[in-house]
């Protein structure tokens, strides 16, 4: 990796794993943006994604002492939001269809016209989706999670994720079509 983006912000860690509440805050800040953005994408509720982005941070700065520099602070941080997001999810209300009962099966390429690459168009498709098939989108195009990792956040098989996503796939094409 590269140890000019590894080691960002490594003098506001260290002083923040010695509990300096000024370079905590100052931590939270320049990161508080970019985790919402990442817990609203899931949880879709602002409340709920703020809640979830303060827990996030209380849980990082008490767990700092296991940041080890493998990977970005900032990819470290995400990787709680998303797990206390997925979470969230499973407690309050939303389950993840499980297809279990399903065998995967390699799906045709699906083609693309280019009237239906317009962004707006496509969020506007993602918030349409059931939720189950918006949090597999979003972790998998959005977040760049693979199905392995999907399997192991939200508790489901590899085979069921991509199953879940070729059917979220093709109907966000129908809803942006």
């Amino acid at each position: 990796m590269d140890n000019t983006i590894v080691f960002t912000h490594k003098d506001l860690i260290e002083r923040s794993k010695l509990g300096d509440r000024k370079v905590q805050y100052k931590l939270y800040s320049l990161y508080v943006d970019a985790m919402f953005n990442v817990s609203i994408r899931i949880v879709k509720i602002k409340e709920d994604a703020e809640d979830v982005v303060q827990d996030s941070f209380i849980d990082a700065f008490k767990n700092l002492e296991t940041f080890k520099y493998e990977s970005t602070f900032g990819s470290w941080l995400k990787r709680i939001v998303i797990n206390k997001s997925i979470n969230y999810l499973k407690v309050k209300r939303i389950p993840i269809v499980a297809m279990e009962d399903y065998d995967y099966v390699a799906q045709q390429p699906v083609e693309i016209k280019e009237n239906q690459l317009d962004i707006n168009k496509i969020k506007k498709g993602i918030q349409a989706l059931p939720e189950g098939y918006q949090t597999i989108i979003n972790l998998y195009l959005i977040e760049g999670y693979d199905h392995v990792e999907i399997g192991e956040i939200l508790e489901i098989s590899v085979s069921t994720s991509k199953s879940q996503y070729h059917r979220a796939k093709k109907k966000l094409i129908q809803l942006i079509g």
